[in-house]
Parts: C-alpha cells; structure tokens; sequence
C-alpha cells in the first residue's frame, strides 16, 4: 500500500514556475516508478513526466520536456515536479501516481494516486 498527498499547486502568471510535492508513505515506495500526469477540464488524463524507481532514468511529454524536471528525494519519501516557463495551457489538475513496478507512460500502469492539486496559468 502507497498513499500519496500532493501539494504545491495555485495561481501563476505565464512564464512563470512552481514546484509540485508528492508525499507517500508505504514501504514499497522505493521500489516503484513514479509519474506525473495532468487533466484539463473535459480532456482525458495524460502523461506529464516519469522517473524510475533508481531515480537515474526519467522521460517527459514533449509539450513539457525543457521546461519540467521530475526529481525524487528517498530521504523525504517525495517526488518532485519542477515546472518552469508555465504557459496557460499547463493549467490543469496534477497528479502524482506509483507505478504497479513497471516504467511506462499508461495510466493504466500506475498502481497508487494522489488527490490531485490545481494548477492555473493566467496569460
């Protein structure tokens, strides 16, 4: 069992930066993938970001790549989603998912989910 609670999102202005914390407790923790992905309003749940469970492998969407950093720090148990140059099309719910100890991209991969934190891009 993984719980993950995020937190970090809120209001930015275009070019601008935040960084997403994902907390989890659960002693499996070390040994999954972890991800980020994002829903926008009436859009589907898509893939942001991911690092392995070595924390030496990561891979990103291409309308994030040079702009996010995914990162996870194993003596805090938390992953992190650095987001620069936000743009108002980042705006949307992000959450942070353990992988079901595979390294993938699907959705359907992801074991364990958080509740999600909003992020929104004035222009």
């Amino acid at each position: 069992q993984v719980q993950l609670v995020e937190s970090g999102g809120g209001l930015v202005q275009a070019g601008g930066s935040l960084r997403l914390s994902c907390a989890a407790s659960g002693r499996t923790f070390r040994t999954r993938a972890m991800g980020w992905f994002r829903q926008a309003p009436e859009k589907e749940r898509e893939f942001v970001a991911r690092i392995s469970a070595s924390g030496t492998v990561t891979n990103y969407a291409d309308s994030v790549k040079g702009r996010f950093t995914i990162s996870r720090d194993y003596a805090k148990d938390t992953v992190y989603l650095q987001m620069n140059s936000l743009k108002p099309e980042d705006t949307a719910v992000y959450y942070c998912a353990a992988s079901d100890g595979t390294y993938s991209r699907d959705p359907q991969r992801y074991e364990y989910w958080g509740q999600g934190t909003q992020v929104t891009v004035s222009s």
